[in-house]
This record gives structure tokens, sequence and C-alpha cells, in this order.
């Protein structure tokens, strides 16, 4: 038997969803593709988010990627066989300085306004409190666990070579440096996230990177009726770029953290999606630092409890599984850079990885290396 062939057309180092979009674009114009990774699978922030695609909360840039990165999903789901849903989002507002954040956005499209009562026929939360909401309606959802493995099965499908268990050492023009041997590549591609603080550190340290650690859940719950969509609250608006630069949103902030200065410090993102098992994920709380302490605080997992509980019209959930997550974050939503030695690093730096991702990729390396836009892709 032969060794593996040392040579590709693009060398990907990272297979989470930034690495996994630019396997899929080069792949798709006929190219020989090499994916390295030091995991056997993807098991970053790609696997431990939410798995909510969340594309008409995001404006500028995000956008165009996000929206970009929706017509990927969608094919790629079609065609890898893994569960994805049009379901939009769903906005819960308990006050009218959120309803007004809602109200200001809508304005622009995409987004419905609902009443009180048709947001309780879409979730199961409390009537009492509850003043309206809105649907996103661009918004898809995924299961972050099963769409990766998914993704990265369809690629070696279609002739992606994936070397997992295999480390990166350096990279440069055309040549990539692991622990199992150099592979020559035409184009280089770095995209692991946190990790460019080991890799590049230069590069990171330029672009201002740390890292950003979340807590998130997954809880039994005993809901009347399935959530029809991810569910974000006023937390959440304050956080999203097409929501948080609004004067309407600044309120909003300066009222949630006066009044919830614990839920503040938390960094909060009130949100939540159910899984097709049933069980529902809730988060997430924020730490940035340049090396996040792996200890979780309790106060933030009761933090999540309490919040659930007062939300929603069931029994309080229960805890079946937790976890932190981590990814690169920056001063800007993404990093972009291709150095004078060709290689092209990329990264999304705001927690909007799987949302813009795919698009991100997709756009860069169609720009970086001159290729023709694929037909029927924006």
């Amino acid at each position: 038997m032969t060794g593996p062939v040392d040579t590709a057309d693009v060398v990907v180092v990272g297979s989470g969803i930034v690495g996994l979009g630019a396997a899929y674009a080069a792949v798709r114009r006929g190219l020989r593709v090499i994916v390295v990774d030091r995991t056997d699978a993807p098991v970053g922030a790609t696997i431990r988010n939410f798995g909510h695609l969340c594309i008409g909360a995001q404006g500028g840039e995000a956008r165009r990627y996000a929206d970009l990165s929706r017509d990927l999903w969608l094919r790629l789901s079609c065609d890898a066989g893994f569960w994805l849903r049009e379901s939009g989002t769903l906005v819960a507002a308990r006050q009218d300085d959120e309803l007004a954040v809602l109200e200001a956005a809508a304005r622009e499209g995409g987004i419905r306004m609902l009443d009180a009562a048709e947001l309780l026929r879409l979730a199961p939360l409390r009537a009492g409190g509850l003043v309206g909401g809105a649907h996103i309606e661009s918004d898809l959802q995924t299961d972050p666990r099963t769409a990766a493995t998914a993704i990265v099965r369809h690629l070696t499908a279609l002739g992606v070579e994936f070397r997992f268990r295999t480390a990166v050492t350096a990279v440069g023009a055309g040549r990539v440096e692991t622990t199992r041997g150099s592979i020559d590549g035409g184009e280089v591609v770095v995209a692991v996230n946190h990790d460019i603080d080991q890799l590049l550190p230069d590069v990171a340290e330029r672009h201002g990177i740390a890292r950003c650690a979340l807590d998130m859940v997954r809880a039994a719950v005993s809901f009347p009726q399935p959530l029809a969509a991810p569910l974000l609250t006023g937390w959440s608006l304050v956080r999203y770029g097409r929501f948080a630069g609004s004067a309407e949103a600044s309120a909003l902030r300066e009222r949630l953290h006066t009044e919830r200065p614990d839920l503040a410090a938390l960094d909060l993102n009130q949100m939540y999606t159910q899984l097709p098992d049933g069980t529902l994920i809730i988060g997430d709380s924020h730490a940035t630092s340049a090396a996040p302490a792996p200890f979780q605080p309790e106060a933030a997992f009761a933090a999540f409890l309490a919040e659930a509980e007062a939300l929603f019209d069931a029994p309080p959930p229960r805890v079946i599984e937790r976890w932190q997550g981590v990814y690169a974050k920056g001063p800007q939503e993404f990093l972009i850079e291709r150095g004078d030695d060709g290689v092209l690093v990329l990264a999304a730096t705001t927690g909007i990885g799987m949302t813009t991702g795919l698009g991100l990729a997709e756009d860069n390396l169609t720009a970086a290396f001159g290729w023709a836009a694929m037909e029927g892709t924006p």
C-alpha cells in the first residue's frame, strides 16, 4: 500500500465550520483538498453552540456572510443529510423597551412583529408580563453535534482528505508542516479559531484576539408544546449587530444592567434552542481572557435555570449536560488576513461562526485566490 499523497491544491488547517467551509468551496471547484486538525473530529466551538443560525439579526459585513451561509447551509443539509429547519427565530419581549428595539429593526424588513397571543401559540411562555415579540424570518436551526460530522462525511465522499490527530507546527508559502510530515499546497488556509494565538501568535496580537469562554447547559424539559423556533430575549437584543447599535438598544441595555447587574456581570445572552429529541439548550454567559480559567462558577448555571423557570410555563428544567465553549474574540467581527507568504487566515471573532462561517470562507477564498463565483451562490 502507498502512503497518502503529501500534496494538494488547497491545504486547510482546522476542521471547524470555517475550515469546513473552505474545504467545501475548494472541492466544489474540482480542487484537491487536505484538511488537517489536531483532534479526531470537530470538537470546538462548531459543536458547542446553540445550532442557531442567526442570519436576520446581523448587520453589515456579517449579514452579507450570513446570507451567503444560509444558501450553503441549505445545500449542505440536503446533500449531506443532516437535520436543518427553516424555522426563523422567535423573540420574546417582556418590556416595552424590548418591543421598541424590535419595532425599529422591523422597519428594515425581514422581521414580523407578533402580539402576545400569537407568540404564546408558538412558544410555551408564561403569559404574565409578556407584551409581544417578533419572528426573524430568515433564520435557520440545526443540531451542531450532528451537522459538523455529517459535513465531514460528505466532504470526504466528495474527495476531501481529512488528516485528524495531526498537529500543525508551522505554515508558510505553499507549505504546511505537521507532526506527520510536510504537505505542499498551492494555497494554504488557516481556520483554527481561538488556537490562532498558539499557531500564529503575531497575527493574533496584531488583531487583538483573546479567548471568550462561555457556559451552556442542555436540559430535559416538559413543555406543553415544543418551541417552534429558537427563542431570544431582551438580553439577546443588546448583543446582535442589527439591534445592538440602535438608540432603542442603548436604552434597553441601560435598563437591563441597572435592574440585573448580576446577569450583566455574566455577560448573559438569555436564549434557547430545542433539539429534535426535545431537550433544550440554555445559555449563555461570556468571560474574556487571554487564557480563560477552565473552572465554571455555579452562579452562571443557577442564573440560567432561574431565568428559564421564570420565562417558560412549564416545570423547572432538569440539567443533563453542562459544558464550556471557547471562541476567538476580537475588536472586529472577523479576522481576515492574507500575509506576504500568501497564507489566508480566517476567523469569526464575535461568536457568530456558525451563522457566518460558511459564507466567510466562500467569499474570501474566492476573492483571495481569484476563483470565479460558483453558479447559484450569491
